[in-house]
């Protein structure tokens, strides 16, 4: 895969990924021998199932680009977002009746609901065991963004198949599921670094810009296909999912052209594609989308530039980069 970062920018998010597995598995592995047995063997099905590890990693480089040294005092709070935010993924499948996850099958089919439900809840409890080891300013930050994931999630539901969904539902949602998972660990882990309120807002603001381009770009490549994307292309536009693409076109279209576009995500079929690529195409939403990315991604390095500092500040603004080049 192509990318814009240098070998060793690369060879430091390898190695700082498998720290992050390593201390998963050792995770696991610990409470596997206190007596939780299967629902770990479960958790470690998806847990282990690959990804990128972002969250993590963000926490992890926003503790170093705030400051902090000792990698043992935020290494527990970046397991802390990943185990939350697999939770979700859990959840999620169910909500989506999907069959796969990265390649596996899912929880609730392998194991039954009862079952996934049970081991996304403990993998909530086992994140939030290691978080609440800190302050209660980071405590109270992740509880926030716990809250704010399952408002946004009732409200992408209330969505589901709603044309009438406006940007601004979309945005409500994608701060409440996505980018705020990416906001409060970049907050906290400037906190746990010894920066101050008003410094650790910057690092919020960053991870909140990125997480809404990450989202976007997710979106775009739903409609345009990836094989990087782990689930096959538009599994959103099936799902009656409004992404902020559709949204645009559904506004801009008007007559026959948004007659077509309602009729097609009313009842999506494989063949419906050329007519939906032609209709965004029109309505140049697609290129809309991008140009949001370019813009929030901005925002993003703006703020990380008014407080980081160190190598992990390039890394960062490299993986912006990243993030932006997804989609070209």
């Amino acid at each position: 895969m192509m990318t814009t970062l240098a070998t060793e920018q690369v060879e430091r998010l390898l190695s700082m990924r498998a720290m992050v597995d390593e201390h998963l598995a050792l995770h696991l592995k610990t409470t596997r021998e206190q007596g939780d047995g299967d629902v770990v063997d479960l958790a470690e099905h998806v847990l282990m199932s690959g990804g990128k590890r972002l969250r993590p990693l963000l926490v992890l480089l926003a503790y170093e680009a705030a400051g902090g040294v000792r990698v043992e005092d935020i290494l527990p709070l970046a397991l802390a977002f990943e185990l939350i935010h697999t939770a979700t993924l859990v959840h999620d499948d169910m909500n989506d009746e999907a069959d796969q996850r990265r390649g596996r099958t899912t929880l609730h089919l392998l194991a039954g609901a009862p079952k996934a439900i049970i081991t996304g809840d403990w993998l909530f409890v086992q994140g939030f065991g290691l978080g609440g080891r800190y302050d209660e300013r980071v405590v109270s930050i992740m509880a926030r963004s716990c809250s704010d994931i399952a408002v946004a999630e009732f409200l992408q539901l209330d969505h589901i198949d709603d044309l009438t969904t406006s940007p601004e539902d979309y945005l409500d949602i994608v701060r409440g599921k996505t980018a705020g998972p990416f906001a409060a660990g970049c907050q906290a882990a400037a906190l746990v670094a010894g920066r101050t309120t008003e410094e650790a807002e910057h690092f919020r603001v960053f991870g909140e810009e990125l997480g809404v381009a990450f989202q976007l770009v997710d979106d775009l490549l739903d409609l345009r296909g990836s094989p990087t994307m782990g689930k096959p292309r538009g599994v959103d536009v099936v799902e009656g999912k409004m992404t902020l693409p559709l949204i645009h076109a559904l506004t801009l279209s008007h007559g026959a052209d948004r007659d077509r576009l309602a009729s097609i995500l009313a009842s999506f079929k494989d063949e419906d594609w050329p007519d939906l690529m032609d209709l965004l195409k029109r309505s140049s939403s697609l290129e809309y989308a991008e140009v949001l990315v370019d813009l929030h991604l901005e925002r993003a390095a703006t703020a990380l530039k008014r407080v980081a500092d160190g190598p992990a500040l390039p890394l960062m603004l490299g993986m912006l980069r990243e993030v932006g080049e997804r989609t070209r």
